[in-house]
């Protein structure tokens, strides 16, 4: 975790101060701030190696500054902080594009658990990039992995990096059907059993940018009561 750069939003200063201590002992560079307004600001300004996003804060809220930097910054690991008991909030951040979340109260040392297996996943995907990063093309579905970019007939789809992840997933392997916990495993990660459905809320998303009938698809379709795939052969067609 050395030099790493970590902002932490967070209006609880005890918790604030107690990962800032353990992330500064790792080696990390850490700023806090208490306050959406503040958080959203230095979150799009600042070039981050990670941000801890309390859900609940005052002025913008946690999931405020997630949508705001899936929509507009490079792709940066997030991790949300959440005291609510309800699922709806993990799971709405889940689908903003959170790469993982901790229940209030946490064990900081889980915390700092999950913080590592991030880092590791992030520098195992930029040494695998430059050496794999590819074009697949399947029908007229174009994949720049590189460029991190998706055509459709020569069209230009505009996706998030999670919507663009789980596309690229099923590109790799056309044809098989994943099951949901698959995908999530695959796309997600670890951490979210029980959440299968916020990969449907994704394929769905992905659908309306994609299929020509979302109702009606025809390249990521269902397998009913297995999962979904994506069908080359029809898109190929």
């Amino acid at each position: 975790m050395e030099n790493k750069k970590i902002l932490i939003v967070e209006d609880q200063d005890d918790i604030a101060g107690l990962l800032t201590l353990h992330f500064t002992d790792l080696g990390a560079e850490v700023t806090h701030v208490s306050d959406g307004h503040e958080g959203l600001r230095l979150s799009s300004s600042v070039e981050w190696d990670l941000l801890i996003l309390d859900i609940q804060l005052p002025g913008p809220s946690g999931l405020e500054i997630c949508r705001n930097v899936r929509r507009n910054v490079g792709y940066v690991p997030i991790l949300l902080l959440t005291s609510r008991s309800s699922e709806l909030d993990r799971v709405l951040g889940l689908d903003l594009g959170a790469d993982d979340y901790v229940t209030k109260p946490f064990s900081v040392m889980e915390l700092i658990s999950r913080v590592k297996a991030i880092f590791r996943r992030v520098s195992a995907m930029q040494k695998v990039i430059p050496q794999t990063a590819s074009i697949i093309r399947i029908g007229d579905l174009c994949i720049d992995e590189e460029l991190h970019q998706v055509t459709l007939a020569e069209k230009v789809i505009d996706l998030t990096a999670r919507e663009f992840d789980l596309l690229l997933h099923f590109a790799n392997q056309p044809g098989r059907v994943f099951r949901r916990s698959e995908l999530l495993d695959g796309v997600w990660g670890y951490g979210h059993d029980g959440y299968e459905h916020t990969v449907n809320s994704h394929i769905n998303r992905l659908r309306s940018k994609i299929e020509e009938d979302p109702n009606n698809p025809n390249i990521i379709v269902t397998v009913w009561g297995v999962g979904y795939k994506l069908d080359s052969q029809r898109l190929a067609s």
